[in-house]
């Protein structure tokens, strides 16, 4: 007796959801720090009386409480204060007065090679603006390995800006690009992120070797303990482990 061939299904390949910051490159060495210079700048004169700077202590208390409620300083700078986005992030993120930004950077080698090696496509999905990830991707010579690259300015939910961890959004990435969220893996060092995603249904990977402050750009130090927390799939110190941990995301 002979059975008939049976056909094999084979699973669609995964699309991946990359970060940037602390993810693919160590922001916390260099980057955050002239960040957060040119941002309390901004903030200290945005909420200061005009003449006088706002207190540094002013400044560090709404530029953490803002990134704790929002996900993004930004978005409360402009629900509280009616900053213009785009003029916030042109000043925030301009670290030419620190030299060139490829001298910046901190990163593994290898990073294009790893990607290319796992299966599916690659979306660049960061909180940062178009112009800096736009760079920071050169340097890091990947800009050729995504197939998308969504920039803060392409986070908008009924025309308002909704970075991450907001949930509407990553429904609309998963609408835009087609199948089901558990198709979807981000890649990504904060946590808040991957519990939104992992809310949805989406696949999680926690990169943690770059971490040093629980506010990416903030005061507060990380806690010591690096458990894995229940949404997160895999957790890896490195980028470059995710093709050897495949298989724990199937």
């Amino acid at each position: 007796m002979y059975l008939k061939n049976v056909p094999h299904h084979t699973p669609p390949q995964p699309i991946w959801l990359f970060d940037l910051d602390n993810t693919l490159h160590n922001a916390s060495h260099a980057v955050f720090p002239g960040i957060t210079a040119r941002m309390n700048v901004y903030l200290a004169r945005v909420l200061g009386d005009g003449t006088t700077p706002a207190p540094a202590e002013v400044v560090n208390a709404a530029r953490t409480l803002y990134w704790k409620r929002y996900g993004a300083t930004l978005l409360g700078m402009i629900r509280h204060h009616g900053v213009r986005a785009d003029d916030f992030l042109r000043e925030t993120h301009d670290l030419s007065d620190l030299g060139e930004l490829q001298s910046l950077l901190r990163f593994e080698r290898g990073l294009a090679k790893m990607l290319r090696r796992l299966p599916g496509p690659k979306i660049l999905l960061t909180n940062a603006p178009r112009h800096y990830s736009r760079e920071v991707l050169r340097h890091l010579r990947l800009h050729r390995e995504f197939t998308r690259h969504i920039a803060i300015e392409n986070m908008r939910v009924r025309g308002e800006l909704a970075p991450k961890p907001s949930r509407a959004m990553l429904r609309r990435v998963v609408a835009r690009h087609g199948g089901s969220a558990r198709r979807y893996v981000l890649v990504e060092d904060t946590l808040a992120n991957l519990r939104a995603a992992k809310a949805l249904g989406m696949r999680t990977v926690w990169v943690t070797q770059y971490l040093r402050m629980s506010d990416p750009i903030g005061m507060a130090k990380m806690p010591r303990m690096r458990k894995k927390p229940g949404y997160v799939d895999v957790k890896v110190k490195s980028v470059r482990q995710l093709p050897g941990r495949l298989h724990r995301l199937r």
